[in-house]
């Protein structure tokens, strides 16, 4: 008898009994695709003490800490303070990047007062052991398993009884209830429910590493991520020794921090500073570049921008932007040919933030312009000058939040001047040894700072 199909959408996971171009719920286009229809039979249940009743609220107890470290600092911050017990975390990347190497080095310090399962779906029992030596994660309270059976896993969570669960990764469980293959939309969101209930049920805190597609979003159902309590993204690249950590979603904590680590032959290490790591190698004298301080959640980071403005040679000029928004980028060209006076729509222009961060606070346009224009001009501006500031469509230049703490970051960091808005001046504490240009427009900054 030849089975039933239904039809999945892979970016919001609903189901419809035929196939269609475009999503009726989401409306995404050619993210439809066809799976085998769920067959009847035993399904993986995670409870293990069986049904839970529900309480008054009042009756729940909020004594005890429900954060705990995990040992890496840059985590910690990125969760919010720490990792939270009955959490389900989702870590996503690149193949490569990471993802297993920073998960197995947490568990030399959480062995320390938990018990860790790691489930590896990708490799052997060998595999993780040479992988752990050469991390020198040593513990008899780490237990691995290498499985890929869903109801196995649950079983070996019944028996170890663990403090953390670890699982490498999400696309290589199956469930035997479903025809479907492993990694299909119908494996994942089932396997991602068992293991919701599971950290639900009886505190468990499980980590989840999930693979991504050519996109740079996880694969699978985008429901996925919104089941998980929180998404985590593994960023960088491969011919680089730095990474990123970013949140996209965190229900105990803020989604503006980034952990930023560096990969050694002995694994990954934290970049506790990672304003030097991105300003190292600068060149001096050059023109097109500018540094600006940005706030990454709580922690002030200073940028490099570079800029390249050169005559085009087509009828239409190419723009490009890596690591700032290619529309704020344009509009950015348009106030500075408008109210600067600079013919740049005739030119080529080439964005770009060093060192693979992403730039999207409004504070770091006024150090874009003058990116800009220094490479439209060929001319270069001061090796100490830290610009910070807004810039409006009538040229203006508007505050910025939080700016006593950056002036603080960047005189930490040897630079002598600082652009400013002209309207914060005002009350501010200013560091000693660190002079403040303010301007109150763009044609004001790029006086102050330009020859001409």
């Amino acid at each position: 008898m030849k089975s039933k199909t239904r039809f999945y959408c892979t970016e919001c996971g609903n189901e419809y009994p035929k196939w269609a171009g475009k999503c009726p719920a989401c409306g995404a286009w050619n993210t439809i695709v066809e799976q085998p229809e769920v067959r009847r039979g035993k399904v993986a249940s995670s409870s293990i003490d069986g049904v839970r009743k529900a309480r008054p609220v009042t009756d729940l107890q909020t004594a005890e800490e429900i954060r705990f470290q995990t040992g890496i600092g840059e985590l910690d911050r990125v969760l919010g303070g720490g990792a939270v017990r009955g959490s389900l975390v989702l870590v996503g990347g690149a193949p490569g990047i990471g993802k297993s190497t920073l998960l197995l080095q947490i568990c030399s310090s959480l062995c320390e007062f938990s018990k860790v399962l790691y489930v590896s779906g990708e490799e052997s029992e060998h595999q993780l052991k040479l992988r752990a030596r050469r991390l020198q994660v040593e513990s008899d309270r780490l237990y691995v398993i290498s499985e890929t059976n869903l109801e196995d896993v649950l079983e070996s969570v019944r028996e170890e009884k663990p403090d953390v669960l670890i699982i490498d990764s999400i696309q290589t469980l199956y469930d035997e209830a479903l025809d479907s293959p492993a990694g299909s939309v119908a494996q994942v969101k089932n396997a991602t429910m068992s293991l919701m209930q599971l950290a639900k049920g009886e505190n468990l805190t499980v980590f989840v590493i999930g693979h991504v597609n050519k996109e740079g979003s996880i694969a699978g159902p985008k429901v996925l991520e919104h089941m998980v309590d929180c998404v985590l993204y593994f960023e960088g690249d491969q011919r680089m020794s730095y990474r990123i950590l970013r949140a996209a979603k965190n229900r105990f904590g803020a989604t503006n921090e980034i952990g930023v680590f560096e990969m050694r032959s002995e694994g990954l290490v934290e970049v506790e500073n990672p304003s030097e790591m991105l300003l190292s190698g600068r060149p001096e004298d050059a023109p097109g570049t500018c540094v600006t301080c940005v706030m990454e959640g709580a922690r002030p980071v200073l940028a490099e921008i570079q800029a390249l403005v050169v005559p085009s040679s087509f009828s239409t000029p190419r723009r490009t932007s890596n690591g700032f928004d290619y529309n704020r980028a344009a509009m950015l060209m348009a106030v500075l040919e408008k109210r600067a006076g600079l013919k740049v729509s005739s030119c080529d222009a080439y964005l770009n933030i060093i060192g693979g961060l992403y730039l999207d606070e409004p504070s770091a346009d006024l150090a874009a312009v003058i990116a800009l224009a220094s490479s439209y001009l060929d001319q270069a501006i001061s090796n100490d000058l830290v610009a910070v500031g807004e810039v409006g469509l009538t040229g203006e230049l508007r505050g910025v939040s939080h700016l006593e703490q950056r002036l603080s970051e960047v005189r930490r960091l040897g630079f002598n001047r600082c652009l400013i808005p002209a309207k914060q001046r005002e009350d501010l504490r200013i560091p000693p040894g660190l002079q403040l240009i303010s301007a109150r427009n763009i044609g004001e900054a790029l006086r102050a700072v330009l020859r001409r």
